[in-house]
């Protein structure tokens, strides 16, 4: 409906592709272009949505749960980004879709919920974060429209199911964001705020939404950047994909690949390799994850971390060796710490080790038959989230980093070490980094990254054979 007398909208309200080049015009400028005297401000992440529609396209904002601009079937969306320290765009945090009512939710199908009918195309809108910065002063950078493709919206439904079969058990407070592929359950608020009823238990749940993760919007900023355009419709994702839609017509993805490990079970990594047409005469170091992607891929895929699916979902493969003797010899590593990014980082939600270790992993476990004869069979291949005990360990983890940070205290004497047995430490990947990264104090420090203890990654195996023999 539009408001302020305006009697005529300066586009077509019916068509999704009108409303999307009349966005254009909102790029590279701010709302304070086109406000008039008497508007009275929104404020919070709300309120900037609120304010384009009334601004800029001259709606009323409503509460109807539909879709923003009902008549086109398309969802209006601000998302921000952040600019780096060497000036490069980022996604500043994961796109909040809906609010998650557990009691009503659970009577819907994915086709007729709240999601599915809002969100199936978006047009979103890029602005750059600034701390601070009055709602009215947010520059507009991107303009995209956006239609959940086949594929995706058939990884999304799962996850939905995903999502739904949980809260259907009453484990709503035992929800997380590992648990999925594309679409999450994201928190809402503070810890032990805003509980809210769950069915089914008496126990009250966190509040949450159904959202869209950061790795997956990163992959529409991918996209948009590259073509090198501000406006962008019918964004494509990255095309190497491992699993294809008709796949996925008839089984779930995380189905389809465990399906590609099955006739490998049990055997030497030797034997693999071989029938993978893979190369280790050299004994390379990296030796287990190319076979381990070799399956994993069953196409071209060069790396399954980069695949499409991957990159969407946040989820990473990676390899364990366990020794004859249950022992596991080495730590898992992750990424360098970007200390720049750790000290602006206000919550531990929107932290990038959040995202890290509250995604899913695809384990690869090769287990070693005899004693010190290296003589590896491929053991087991499973999905796994990190439970939410540790991830509140690791958020005392996060907290340590950054508090060193913040003091210049960027040296292996300062950081957890796996000798204290806290599950998590920090070291360097390799014994003579010799690369520095940028500090706040404006100096550079030493790289060091984020791992996993050995001890960590023998519990996380022992607990999963656990579960094999309890099943």
């Amino acid at each position: 409906m539009a408001s302020n007398n305006h009697l005529k909208l300066p586009y077509d309200i019916t068509s999704a592709k009108s409303i999307f080049e009349y966005s254009k015009g909102l790029l590279g400028r701010t709302l304070r272009d086109f406000t008039w005297e008497g508007y009275e401000p929104k404020t919070g992440k709300g309120g900037l949505g609120q304010m384009v529609e009334n601004i800029y396209f001259l709606l009323e904002t409503n509460c109807y749960p539909g879709a923003d601009f009902t008549e086109a079937g398309m969802e209006l969306k601000c998302t921000p980004l952040k600019k780096s320290k060497q000036e490069e765009l980022l996604i500043k945090e994961r796109l909040v879709c809906n609010m998650i009512n557990y009691c009503e939710v659970v009577e819907q199908d994915f086709e007729h919920s709240h999601f599915y009918l809002k969100c199936q195309l978006m047009l979103l809108l890029f602005y750059l974060h600034q701390a601070n910065c009055d709602n009215l002063d947010l520059e507009f950078l991107f303009s995209v429209l956006w239609k959940l493709p086949e594929k995706d919206l058939l990884i999304i439904r799962h996850d939905y199911d995903v999502i739904i079969g949980k809260i259907k058990q009453g484990k709503a407070h035992e929800l997380s964001e590992g648990d999925t592929m594309y679409l999450g359950a994201c928190r809402k608020g503070q810890k032990g705020e805003s509980l809210m009823k769950q069915p089914n238990n008496d126990i009250e749940a966190p509040r949450r939404a159904f959202s869209l993760k950061m790795a997956y919007m990163r992959t529409i900023l991918e996209h948009v950047l590259n073509s090198g355009k501000n406006a962008v419709s019918n964004v494509a994702g990255v095309q190497s994909e491992l699993v294809s839609t008709k796949a996925l017509l008839k089984h779930s993805f995380d189905d389809i690949l465990l399906s590609r490990f099955k006739q490998y079970l049990k055997m030497p990594y030797k034997r693999i390799a071989k029938r993978k047409k893979i190369d280790i005469s050299n004994n390379p170091k990296n030796k287990f994850a190319m076979i381990a992607n070799a399956i994993a891929a069953s196409t071209n895929c060069s790396n399954v971390n980069r695949s499409e699916e991957f990159l969407k979902a946040g989820l990473t493969m990676k390899t364990i060796r366990v020794q004859a003797n249950g022992n596991i010899k080495e730590s898992m590593s992750f990424e360098n710490i970007d200390y720049i990014e750790v000290a602006e980082c206000e919550e531990w939600i929107d932290s990038r080790l959040y995202e890290l270790y509250s995604s899913r992993f695809m384990f690869v476990v090769f287990k070693e038959q005899n004693q010190g004869k290296e003589d590896y069979v491929l053991d087991d291949v499973f999905f796994w989230t990190m439970p939410q005990k540790d991830l509140n360990l690791a958020e005392e983890y996060w907290n340590h980093i950054k508090t060193n940070i913040l003091e210049d205290h960027i040296s292996e004497e300062y950081w957890w070490k796996g000798a204290d047995r806290k599950k998590f430490h920090v070291r360097p990947k390799a014994q003579k980094a010799v690369d520095l990264a940028p500090t706040p104090s404006g100096k550079s420090a030493k790289k060091y990254c984020y791992w996993f203890n050995n001890d960590y990654v023998r519990e996380i195996v022992y607990n999963r054979n656990k579960e094999i023999n309890n099943a």
